[in-house]
């Protein structure tokens, strides 16, 4: 743990890609190669899922720091971030050894002992903690934690938070409450383990997609020499498209482009190699139970073709809007009256590899002319006059011969349950990341609304100290009602502003949450809108953000909940 501590302190410390690159390598390269297994697990954005329940390390933190719960409160309200809150308070404390805390301990070593939850035996209260490995602290200690009572919880807890130090206790906190992050991109993680292992980075980047393991054996397949033998469901790097925010006739001769729809779904590749089928999300989660009817239309496919998509809600022949789709998301109970509620479309729009081929390198006039003839070849894929749609369509090449006709379909595109259009240079690769210049999307307007501010709250990281998340509201029935939340928009210098008016018009508190005075009015935009039984405003907003501080308007002037519901109305949602 502490070798992983030192380089989270090198990372946190430095600005510099070249030296946050050092760092990592510098540390795969000493430390076994199950520390490194779970390191690059945690530098590439993933997490463990929550060990022990925040409610207990607060109540933890209270019992050993002897404070009053209410000046816990008031700290983390002051510090912003739980785990650093827990690593100031408890730094250097002990906990009481009082003789029911010592009975406890021994009752639950002995529980332990009888149902080997723990593969290492503890010999005493104050657990050694001081050179155990970053394998070891997850494997043997946290993960294990998760299967036991609160109480014993507790006593472990309180023993690893007497013995650590305080940037080790900090990990620590953030590992067990599933909130770790490091200050590092996928890029230079990718950069560092490419160096390290002499390989391409193309090649790591791959093999760190889809069921990558941390594990002794995972680090060695990541680093041996470049090998044609790749595990079956791993899906490639996806490539993304930047915003377009310049006029669309910068971009040359319409021609040289490729103009679809921007679908508003989830991300998401299909793969059907050695006789298996696996859907990839964006995110890296495999969704293949959750859509069976793409999985069942996806058998005709040829083996050895991997397919870019994006997976729509869909009936009647037209998407519907994203809300529909989020009634699908994670439901795997009663998963075949969600089929039937929620039909779903996997729209793909380009073929990344063609009879076990990697085609990624060639041009998108070739992928695109391959891909339809092969869903063209495959009936049942794209469905014929004599049977339903199939779950699985081309994405339709718009008729866009000049800018002006992509600059009305753009308009029109709200009408069509879409977010925008897509623009693809038709001599572009297929390229992982967001890479400037071959693909764009050029999103639709906003929608937008005047709201008030009624809640704040501090951020995180390096504006844990500042209040940053706003809650804003619109009027109904004389009253303010929250609509949405929102993070970004502002600068550095309205942030401060806005930080300091808060500290002074606070009226109540909620833990870390300030109620303030409703006076500011703010124009927030977001891209889609949708009725919602979970939230009391009845509306959910998609993507909501701060486009400006409206200091011209007074509150009595901010919007109402009506106009929300006319845009839902126009959504059809």
């Amino acid at each position: 743990m502490k070798r992983f501590a030192d380089l989270y302190e090198a990372l946190d410390r430095t600005t510099s890609t070249n030296a946050k690159v050092s760092a990592i390598v510098a540390y795969l390269r000493e430390a076994p190669p199950g520390d490194a297994a779970w390191a690059l697990f945690f530098l590439t954005g993933r997490r463990l899922a929550r060990v022990v329940a925040a409610r207990s390390l607060h109540l933890w933190t209270v019992e050993l720091t002897r404070l009053p719960a209410w000046l816990v409160e008031e700290s983390y309200g002051a510090v912003g971030d739980h785990a650093e809150t827990i690593a100031l308070l408890v730094d250097g404390r002990t906990p009481p050894l009082d003789a029911r805390a010592l009975r406890e301990a021994a009752e639950m070593r002995a529980a332990a002992a009888q149902r080997r939850l723990f593969e290492e035996p503890v010999d005493s209260f104050d657990e050694q903690v001081a050179g155990v490995t970053l394998q070891d602290w997850i494997e043997k200690r946290l993960i294990p934690l998760r299967d036991v009572a609160e109480a014993e919880q507790r006593v472990r807890v309180l023993a690893w938070w007497s013995r650590l130090p305080r940037i080790e206790l900090f990990l620590l906190n953030k590992l067990m409450t599933g909130e770790f992050r490091v200050g590092v991109s996928h890029t230079l993680v990718v950069r560092a383990v490419a160096q390290l292992a002499g390989l391409p980075t193309a090649v790591v980047e791959h093999r760190l997609m889809g069921g990558w393991e941390p594990s002794d054996d995972g680090f060695l397949a990541l680093t041996r020499p470049e090998s044609s033998v790749e595990e079956p469901s791993r899906p490639y790097p996806f490539c993304l498209a930047s915003p377009l925010s310049d006029p669309v006739e910068v971009l040359g001769d319409c021609s040289d482009w490729l103009a679809e729809w921007k679908w508003d779904g989830i991300r998401a590749q299909l793969i059907h190699r050695s006789g298996q089928l696996f859907l990839w999300s964006r995110g890296e989660e495999l969704i293949t139970g959750r859509f069976p009817e793409v999985a069942s239309a996806a058998q005709h496919l040829p083996g050895g073709t991997v397919l870019d998509g994006e997976l729509v809600a869909w009936r009647d022949g037209r998407p519907r809007p994203f809300s529909d789709l989020q009634h699908r998301i994670g439901r795997e109970r009663k998963l075949r009256e969600a089929l039937v509620a929620v039909p779903v479309a996997f729209i793909v729009f380009d073929l990344l590899e063609d009879n076990g081929d990697d085609i990624r390198s060639k041009p998108l006039h070739y992928r695109r002319a391959r891909l339809v003839q092969m869903l063209n070849d495959r009936s049942p894929v794209t469905g014929d006059g004599d049977s339903p749609p199939s779950p699985i369509q081309l994405s339709a090449e718009l008729d866009a011969p000049t800018w002006d006709v992509v600059a009305k379909l753009r308009s029109a595109a709200r009408e069509h349950h879409v977010e925008g259009v897509m623009l693809k240079r038709w001599s572009s690769a297929y390229r992982p990341g967001r890479r400037r210049a071959d693909w764009w999307k050029w999103k639709i307007e906003p929608f937008t609304v005047d709201a008030v501010l009624i809640y704040a709250q501090p951020g995180s990281g390096r504006r844990a100290s500042l209040f940053t998340d706003y809650t804003f509201g619109v009027w109904h029935d004389g009253e303010l009602v929250p609509i949405a939340k929102a993070y970004s928009g502002l600068n550095d210098r309205e942030i401060d502003e806005l930080d300091r008016w808060i500290r002074r018009h606070t009226i109540s508190r909620f833990g870390p949450v300030s109620a303030v005075e409703p006076v500011h009015v703010f124009e927030l935009g977001f891209e889609r809108i949708a009725r919602s039984t979970r939230h009391k405003s009845g509306v959910a907003l998609r993507f909501p953000r701060m486009l400006r501080w409206r200091t011209d308007k007074t509150a009595q002037e901010a919007d109402a909940l009506e106009t929300l519901m006319r845009m839902v109305r126009s959504e059809g949602a």
